[in-house]
């Protein structure tokens, strides 16, 4: 069990990133800049006094996770958009995950963005101590299938340890038969992604979200500033060059990723051109029924 101090960073890690998370999703605009998003994003929970538990994730359509703008990217939404908003506050390793669905202008995937929210909704209702993985895994395609789609079936919720995003116990969006139990203590992001395509998602190109593999000494002494820069600002969390406040960060970027130091992160595109949606919640298993951390 976490002790008081912990559950305060916890929770407000929490209410950080959630009120961010609707500051983005309120920006999402017909015309407006994916960048301009993240960046107000971001701002917010370095505002807060949080650190970035990862950079500003913006996947839209068929582009279910991983993307996030580069600060040369100039795109914009667009009328049908269905625009995921994924972000994450840390606070003394403590995470707080979490991640809404827009559509742009029109209408025409509302039962689509309603399905992964009302998976999300109705696990929270069920969700604690001694909960089988299975059954949020069967709670999720059930409702998945209720509205008529596919929940996605090669990505999956996670337990969040402190400094470690994606740690231990996996949460399926499917039943998958693991009768294994949430026991107290446990920090576990939940993230039903729900799609009208084939229900699985394959490796795009990178889209713009590194993580640091391994340490080596490095020649170029800028590089190696760049290097211990990133590693005191964003630790062991996945990071990206635009929230770099380092001169040519893109550039040492693309250089540590050469060398074998950082490695990027894959765009997942949904395999039939799906469009996808998303929604997230972090939960603390305190007992038979779980404290969502991630509550407006």
């Amino acid at each position: 069990m976490l002790t008081a101090e912990e559950l305060s960073m916890l929770r407000k890690a929490g209410e950080t990133a959630a009120a961010a998370r609707s500051l983005g999703m309120d920006m999402v605009r017909e015309g407006v800049k994916l960048y301009d998003v993240a960046q107000e994003v971001e701002g917010y929970i370095r505002g807060k006094g949080c650190g970035l538990a990862f950079p500003c994730n913006i996947s839209v359509n068929e582009i279910a996770a991983h993307y996030t703008p580069s600060v040369n990217d100039k795109s914009v939404f667009e009328a049908g958009d269905v625009v995921k908003v994924d972000c994450g506050a840390e606070v003394g390793g403590f995470v707080g995950d979490t991640a809404g669905t827009v559509e742009v202008g029109t209408k025409r995937h509302t039962a689509l963005i309603e399905a992964s929210k009302r998976a999300r909704d109705t696990v929270a209702e069920i969700v604690g101590a001694g909960t089988p993985i299975c059954e949020i895994g069967r709670v999720v395609e059930m409702c998945m299938h209720q509205g008529g789609f596919k929940p996605i079936r090669n990505l999956c919720g996670h337990e969040i340890k402190p400094y470690n995003l994606h740690a231990g116990v996996s949460i399926p969006n499917y039943h998958n038969g693991d009768s294994d139990k949430l026991t107290s203590g446990m920090v576990v992001a939940i993230e039903p992604f729900a799609t009208n395509g084939e229900g699985i998602v394959l490796n795009g190109p990178l889209g713009n979200i590194v993580r640091i593999q391994r340490e080596r000494k490095l020649a170029d002494p800028k590089a190696q500033e760049f290097f211990d820069y990133a590693k005191g600002e964003f630790k062991t969390f996945p990071f990206c060059a635009r929230s770099c406040d380092f001169p040519d960060a893109e550039r040492h970027v693309r250089t540590l990723i050469r060398h074998g130091v950082l490695t990027g992160y894959p765009q997942f595109i949904e395999a039939r051109k799906g469009m996808v949606s998303q929604h997230e919640h972090t939960f603390y298993i305190a007992g038979e029924r779980a404290e969502v951390t991630t509550l407006p």
